[in-house]
């Protein structure tokens, strides 16, 4: 899996072959400039969800259910999964939590639409961890991670994002779980993986987390690109002759 927040960059993977799209509340970061995923909207997910399954013919198409969507009650759970299956054209939804949201993976599931869990490092919650830390290092800790994982496919989640997590750790959620686990930061030992797709082409350098490899230096190649067009411009290369339409010069004699 991958991230994608709009429609030609989705149509690029699904081209590509890519399993699965995920338009994360990640475009916090990396399409609207915030500093974290909470301020995130209902409507932002909508609009770039329903963009990237514009794109997207084959490959399945999850939307992130924002801050606050779901946390409030079941009710809310329900009806915002609901508008990111009507509006947002999802395939299915991805929310943050272990056994604290169960009950609304369990009605969101009832409801007929597919959910996706999240665990570990999980970035809406990223004030009460204090920081982009990893998550399931002690005992107690792990343990839990453990006991969410089960939660979590119990009410009824089709696969888990495990996000920033020993990877030995992660290997053993794995073997546990009948669903599949989808790893970021948890090592090879996961069903599958996902990446922001700007962190693994280099066109976000605000930072970089460990677990990314840069499978291309895009962003470079942007800023060459820019550059160049900057200057083609400022020199009167571009447009060439080539780049322009003509007109007969009998017609422009009857102008003057």
């Amino acid at each position: 899996m991958l991230t994608a927040y709009d429609y030609s960059t989705a149509k690029l993977m699904d081209e590509a072959e890519i399993n699965g799209i995920l338009v994360g509340d990640s475009l916090g970061n990396v399409i609207l400039g915030y500093e974290d995923t909470i301020s995130v909207t209902m409507e932002d997910m909508i609009h770039h969800g329903a963009a990237v399954a514009r794109g997207a013919k084959n490959s399945l198409v999850v939307v992130d259910m924002p801050f606050m969507s779901y946390q409030t009650s079941v009710y809310d759970a329900v009806v915002n999964a609901g508008r990111l299956m009507k509006e947002g054209r999802a395939n299915a939804v991805k929310l943050e939590g272990g056994a604290t949201v169960a009950e609304q993976i369990a009605a969101i599931t009832d409801a007929g639409i597919p959910v996706m869990a999240h665990l570990g490092l999980t970035p809406q919650s990223i004030n009460a961890f204090g920081g982009n830390k990893v998550q399931g290092k002690s005992e107690e800790a792990a343990k839990k991670l453990i006991e969410d994982a089960l939660a979590v496919q119990e009410a009824g989640a089709f696969a888990v994002v495990l996000e920033c997590i020993p990877a030995k750790l992660a290997a053993i959620i794995t073997e546990k779980l009948t669903i599949p686990t989808i790893g970021i930061g948890a090592g090879a030992g996961c069903d599958g993986q996902i990446l922001v797709y700007q962190d693994m082409l280099g066109m976000f350098s605000d930072y970089v987390p460990k677990f990314v490899k840069q499978f291309a230096d895009v962003g470079t190649v942007m800023k060459e690109a820019f550059a160049a067009y900057i200057g083609e411009v400022q020199d009167g290369s571009y447009p060439a002759e080539e780049h322009t339409f003509q007109i007969n010069d009998d017609v422009l004699d009857k102008l003057y």
